[in-house]
């Protein structure tokens, strides 16, 4: 139900959920809380696998502005080193939402919190901080309009500037303490809809509002950012063409608050369901191998310890020396043998020299991952 305060329309108002809606969140819940069981007994895996799901939610929430980076690099960015293949300008947009995502991170357990508008404008500096003609962290002087990238055509105009500061002061007060009985996973998607409506600034609307959800699931504190965010979702390819459409369904072009928003409310579920079933399976294929890489190790007579550059190589695409003598904690000279010796055995294959050297899955990790991807279990459509 609508807080009586809130029953004027201002923003978008949540809408009433039917049965199969609760029934889909119940079991988002149930799959949720098994992440936080298994997550509660620490594994070595885990911090690799978080930081893996970090960088594919910001790759996700920037690949749908059209700034494109792979996995690995996203991961030697936020390890502060260069990256191989990524541009400049587009490792400066990952660069900024890694930092914002990480002050999310930070805020998540944070014993005192409150939302501010000063806190949202803060988080839009740290994403887009490096574009100082587009005044950023400064709410808009004028009108804004959303685009169609492919044709112009304008899909979507926000709400007259003078109209803004009183909006965003709405949802700030909202964040605080509207729809309290409302699940999170509802909350964050009415947030990341009425923030996206808005539209206060010339710059990062989409991102910012991907990253408020973000910190709303965050503060629910259910899982970590990383191990709840939708973001990852939304970047995938038709998924992002869904998610547009699922904006634009209830937009209807203009600002013009309303609370029929049950579609897109229905629409972050399914999101939510769907990317919960990868995080488990994933925390589930994470264990298991881990157990074979370190099977397979200890026949080869190789230090276990290069077991956490194997898993590198299985879940991405290539693995830097730098990065697994920082995980490891070990000196330039011992991380090199480690590799040099897995590339030996057939497990890495490397490529380049000096400090665009890397490795790449050798012909035995290869047979490995094809045997893994051989046996990937489809995902279910909670609303099919």
């Amino acid at each position: 139900m609508i807080r009586s305060c809130f029953s004027g329309r201002v923003l978008y108002a949540t809408p009433r959920l039917d049965p199969l809606d609760q029934a889909v969140m119940a079991e988002i819940d149930e799959m949720r809380r098994d992440l936080k069981y298994r997550l509660a007994e620490p594994h070595r895996w885990d911090r690799q696998l978080g930081r893996q799901l970090q960088a594919r939610a910001i790759q996700g929430s920037n690949a749908i502005e059209g700034y494109r980076a792979g996995v690995e690099d996203i991961e030697s960015i936020m390890a502060g080193e260069e990256p191989l293949e990524t541009s400049s300008s587009v490792a400066r947009e990952i660069a900024g939402y890694q930092q914002a995502l990480t002050y999310i991170q930070f805020l998540s357990r944070a014993p005192a919190f409150r939302y501010e508008v000063a806190l949202l404008n803060a988080l839009n500096f740290m994403m887009i901080g490096h574009h100082r003609d587009k005044t950023p962290g400064v709410v808009r002087p004028g009108g804004i309009y959303v685009r169609n990238a492919a044709t112009g055509e304008v899909v979507y105009e926000g709400p007259d500037a003078e109209e803004v500061p009183g909006l965003m002061s709405e949802l700030v007060e909202w964040l605080n303490d509207g729809d309290p009985d409302m699940p999170s996973y509802v909350r964050g998607a009415m947030a990341h809809f009425n923030l996206v409506a808005i539209h206060p600034w010339r710059d990062g609307n989409g991102r910012m509002s991907r990253a408020l959800q973000t910190l709303v699931l965050g503060r629910d504190q259910i899982l970590t950012p990383e191990f709840c965010s939708i973001e990852e979702w939304l970047g995938l390819g038709e998924n992002t063409v869904d998610y547009y459409r699922a904006l634009r369904e209830v937009q209807g072009g203009t600002w013009r608050p309303h609370g029929d928003t049950l579609s897109w409310v229905r629409f972050c579920l399914r999101a939510h369901h769907l990317q919960a079933q990868r995080v488990r399976l994933r925390l589930a294929e994470a264990g298991e191998i881990w157990m074979l890489l370190e099977k397979q190790v200890d026949d080869d007579g190789l230090n276990v310890r290069s077991v956490s550059a194997l898993y590198e190589v299985f879940v991405n695409r290539r693995l830097r020396r730098s990065r697994y003598q920082a995980e490891e904690g070990l000196s330039q000279g011992q991380a090199a043998r480690d590799l040099r010796e897995l590339a030996a055995r057939g497990w890495l294959r490397p490529y380049g020299e000096t400090k665009g050297r890397f490795y790449a899955p050798g012909p035995r990790m290869a047979e490995i991952k094809a045997d893994f991807a051989e046996r990937a279990t489809p995902l279910r459509d909670p609303y099919h």
